[in-house]
């Protein structure tokens, strides 16, 4: 295997399209490509997309610094449970505290702090919390002995 590449795919529960505009308009995000279900060359057949899935988004990509995410809305089994968001957490380093916490306040509006942004350890300011739509970050300056 020569060089893989990991990348996290996201599953939202039919708010990715908000989902990404809130990372673009708050960490800079840049979408490289959406794609609606209606949009698809090969259509689902009916039975297998949720009623109403039609205009969610079927698959995005976009970046936030040198890191691509993907994305979608799901939906295209209607039998199966809603998406949730669990045992990972995103994490951003920076190297500015300010930074960091303009990051940490605009992510952790309308969600729920889970440790407040301080100092630790193994870094001057880290902090976690989980965002209006069930994703957990990780917000951390990277001490100037790991740089």
């Amino acid at each position: 295997m020569s060089n893989p590449i990991i990348e996290p795919y996201l599953f939202f529960d039919g708010n990715c399209e908000e989902a990404v505009e809130f990372y673009r308009d708050n960490l800079g995000a840049k979408v490289e490509m959406m794609m609606r279900f209606s949009e698809s060359p090969d259509p689902l057949p009916p039975d297998m997309m949720s009623p109403g899935y039609e205009n969610r988004i079927m698959h995005v990509s976009f970046s936030i610094g040198e890191s691509r995410i993907m994305a979608s809305d799901g939906g295209c089994c209607p039998d199966a449970e809603a998406p949730r968001f669990g045992g990972f957490s995103l994490s951003i380093g920076l190297d500015d505290e300010a930074e960091a916490k303009r990051l940490f306040d605009l992510l952790a509006e309308g969600g729920k702090v889970e440790m407040p942004l301080g100092k630790t350890f193994w870094s001057p300011c880290f902090g976690m919390l989980t965002d209006k739509f069930g994703l957990d970050w990780m917000i951390s300056v990277v001490a100037e002995e790991q740089q």
